[in-house]
């Protein structure tokens, strides 16, 4: 279960919500920033557990996250999971991956050029 707050529309959040009830979580909801500081918008945008070995569903859906803007992201999928691959698909098609980043430890994630 994804859910992103910030800049991008309350549209989102909305399905996010009604996917809230699917599955009972037996952790935490994993929360953390994350600031697009690159020159791009991000068109897509996933993270998987790192011990996953495919990417799960592209969190920012039909929305992007503009250069400049910032929004917070819950991942309430009931795992007890710190450790995520992240992968970014940007306006200009370039792609960037980042493994084995601990979001409990870090609290955000700032992209940069």
């Amino acid at each position: 279960m994804w859910n992103i707050k910030g800049a991008l529309p309350r549209a989102l959040a909305g399905v996010v919500v009604m996917m809230a009830g699917v599955g009972t979580a037996a952790a935490e909801d994993l929360e953390f920033s994350l600031h697009n500081e690159s020159s791009f918008a991000v068109m897509e945008f996933y993270a998987s557990p790192s011990d996953v070995a495919e990417w799960e569903d592209d969190i920012l859906g039909l929305d992007v996250l503009p250069s400049g803007e910032s929004a917070n992201v819950t991942i309430a999928d009931g795992r007890e999971q710190c450790e995520y691959d992240l992968r970014f698909v940007f306006d200009d098609g370039d792609v960037v991956e980042r493994g084995g980043v601990d979001l409990c430890e870090t609290g955000s994630y700032t992209l940069t050029d």
